[in-house]
């Protein structure tokens, strides 16, 4: 059968957009796979959702003939927050098109090929936006020379992936160039990249994003226990201190006790139920290391997705390489959704075309979007633990 572009815009529309949103939506990470995908809430271009603050106070005991509780109505916040534009974008040749035009079987592993490679990416960036706090930073930078330097974070960074420089006044530095890391050294911790800077230039240059991220990425778990970040969904956290959750530092060595101290804390508390614990791979080990002191064996348990991992009581403990070193979340996934204006879907031109060229060169691209954000309804019903040795 020979392949046209209109055959190849329907595989995609048919047989790869359903394949491509379960996989992005719940196969990405499991604590992504957690949480549920909603319309509720969106209005427009925004998610607006009111969160009650504290209880009713028109409740009480009294005498029999005396006076009644004085009503006192619940108070509300509302949280506000625009969607963020999440993309993903494929690209074929016109060449590699012509060369398997009358090979079905050569243009479908064409389109796997692209389709895994998109997938691939998805699974790096939307599990880092997770555990980001919503600006778009990478890292931070701690060293650097002409062509490379050391994040804070080294996880944070893989070969091919587009960087841009900012500097501690948000301003992006040396204009708009889009910079390609090309190498990643996980021993030194040193990140390579194209295009040699100025080094004196380079030395006002803090932090590291992805390409246009600043500011238009998820706005993710650090957002709320980040105390150098004010806002998080339009409030103000000095304006509503009850509002956002539970941190305690300088754990130092894990244990079942001090796990279980915090949860009772928040549940005991809030009435919040702790489902998800969220932490780093050295953490985990640590965890497990304590556990195996004292159980022969360790529990585990499968997850949606596909996943297998530990358990805590029952509670499912993740590992995740973006997951800042030393920190333990303790989460109700019950209280987090991605609120969303549409599933994933591709981007059609006026005649219906997913694949388009490109101007000017021979090059065919389709774009797959989705307009949507994370948030947390009961932010005081969370927990993290930091500071913990890893092992």
């Amino acid at each position: 059968m020979t392949v046209t572009m209109r055959s190849a815009d329907q595989a995609l529309k048919t047989a790869y957009l359903d394949v491509v949103s379960e996989y992005l939506d719940y196969k990405t990470n499991p604590f992504l796979a957690k949480i549920k995908k909603t319309s509720e809430n969106v209005w427009g271009k925004e998610i607006k959702k009111l969160v009650k603050v504290g209880i009713h106070g028109g409740v009480g005991a009294g005498t029999e003939d005396g006076d009644l509780p004085t009503a006192s109505g619940s108070k509300y916040a509302e949280f506000v927050i625009k969607l963020k534009n999440l993309y993903g974008t494929i690209e074929i040749t016109d060449k590699a098109i012509r060369a398997s035009e009358n090979k079905s079987g050569a243009f479908t592993n064409l389109l796997n090929d692209e389709i895994n490679s998109l997938i691939s990416a998805a699974n790096f960036n939307f599990s880092r936006m997770l555990l980001g706090d919503g600006t778009g930073k990478l890292s931070g930078i701690t060293y650097h020379e002409s062509s490379c330097f050391k994040p804070d974070n080294i996880n944070c960074y893989v070969e091919g992936m587009k960087i841009q420089f900012y500097d501690p006044l948000n301003e992006r530095k040396f204009g708009d160039t889009v910079f390609t890391v090309t190498k990643v050294d996980r021993v030194e911790k040193l990140v390579y990249f194209t295009n040699s800077v100025d080094v004196d230039n380079f030395a006002l240059c803090t932090y590291v994003t992805g390409v246009n991220a600043y500011g238009n990425e998820l706005t993710g778990l650090m957002s709320l226990f980040d105390p150098n970040i004010d806002m998080v969904y339009g409030v103000n956290k000095d304006s509503y201190p009850g509002l956002f959750p539970q941190k305690t530092d300088n754990v130092g060595e894990i244990s079942e006790t001090k796990i279980q101290a915090e949860i009772d804390k928040i549940e005991d508390s809030f009435g919040g139920k702790i489902n998800f614990i969220l932490c780093s791979s050295g953490v985990k080990r640590a965890l497990m290391s304590h556990l195996s002191t004292y159980k022969r064996n360790i529990d585990t348990m499968d997850l949606q997705g596909g996943y297998k991992t530990i358990s805590f009581n029952g509670i499912p403990v993740v590992s995740d390489r973006f997951c800042p070193p030393g920190h333990m979340f303790l989460l109700n996934t019950d209280d987090f959704a991605i609120h969303q204006l549409c599933d994933w879907q591709w981007i059609e031109g006026e005649d219906g075309r997913i694949l388009r060229q490109l101007e000017n060169k021979p090059v065919y691209r389709a774009t797959l979007v989705k307009y949507a954000e994370l948030l947390c309804s009961r932010p005081w019903a969370q927990g993290l633990l930091t500071g913990i040795n890893e092992a």
